[in-house]
């Protein structure tokens, strides 16, 4: 059975996705162009090493970056199994065509910010992370360490994140061996850092929901509220008090900032003593918030 499923050719979900492909791998394209090569920041993966040896060889990042997939991509294909589909190349052969497109229209070293370092390390990770999340919307990457962690997580066993932070950092410090550079890694690691949160922001969106476990022995007159002023809906869970061992009823309830604040003002009034542990909701999929069918379409 194969992990990817494929999409009918020239369908509104096909043209969807090659879009979101070529938007995606235009906005890397411009990051490392504008913001991170000219620099010699070594953002890890593929892209990483091609930037260093651009900078020791004058050799082209894209067609670099090129050489490195294609190999790592069929290996992948070999051990891993289709995981990688047509999505994937498609993205990394636009990525490394748009690089070196770039770089020959716009230069070398286009917006000169030698002198901002830190503020190209941002920029660069905000406009790749936003370029590498919408190759993730439409099922594909651009290539490089992902391909390896899971490469490498099925030959040692050892999870694929921690891999992937492995093979990045081992290519950052490489970055710093060649150039000698103290301030290359520290560059290099605000770029991955950013753009790993631009990814995150950008897959799961800003979100203001609240995760609520309330402990109350009067957990009926606030579920009350939650039901019938809130318009909420929320879960009971059996718990046990540590303390004396007395059975205990948990509310579980998501809402946004607003109603977290009226319904604490609600609690205080009804038991001032009641338990209240109050988190972020990164992502709230279900019935009165986004629907999972919309999330799995995107």
């Amino acid at each position: 059975m194969p992990f990817i499923k494929p999409e009918k050719l020239f369908s509104r979900s096909w043209y969807i996705s090659m879009g979101m492909i070529v938007a995606g791998a235009l906005f890397i394209a411009a990051g490392y162009v504008l913001f991170i090569t000219p620099y010699k920041i070594v953002p890890g993966g593929v892209y990483g090493i091609s930037i260093i040896i651009h900078h020791v060889f004058n050799l082209p990042v894209g067609a670099m970056a090129l050489f490195f997939n294609v190999p790592i991509t069929l290996l992948g294909i070999k051990i891993l199994g289709p995981r990688f589909g047509t999505k994937t190349i498609t993205g990394f052969l636009l990525t490394s065509t748009f690089i070196d497109t770039l770089t020959y229209i716009l230069g070398n070293d286009p917006l000169q910010l030698e002198n901002d370092m830190l503020m190209s390390a941002v920029y660069g990770g905000v406009v790749i992370g936003f370029g590498v999340a919408l190759l993730f919307k439409a099922k594909a990457t651009c290539g490089g360490t992902d391909m390896v962690g899971m490469i490498l997580s099925k030959i040692t066993q050892r999870p694929v994140g921690q891999l992937m932070i492995f093979v990045d950092s081992a290519i950052v410090l490489l970055g710093f061996l060649v150039f000698r550079d103290w301030r290359i890694p520290l560059y290099s690691w605000v770029t991955i850092f950013v753009l790993g949160r631009t990814v995150d922001l950008v897959m799961e969106g800003f979100s203001y929901e609240k995760c609520l476990f309330i402990v109350s022995d009067e957990y009926q007159k606030i579920r009350d509220v939650i039901i019938n002023d809130l318009n909420r809906g929320g879960t009971f869970l059996q718990g046990n008090g540590m303390y004396n061992n007395r059975d205990k009823q948990i509310i579980f309830t998501v809402m946004n900032r607003r109603e977290v604040a009226i319904l604490k003002s609600a609690i205080r009034r009804i038991d001032p003593k009641a338990f209240i542990t109050v988190m972020d909701g990164s992502e709230i999929l279900g019935e009165g918030f986004r629907s999972l069918n919309d999330k799995i379409d995107d």
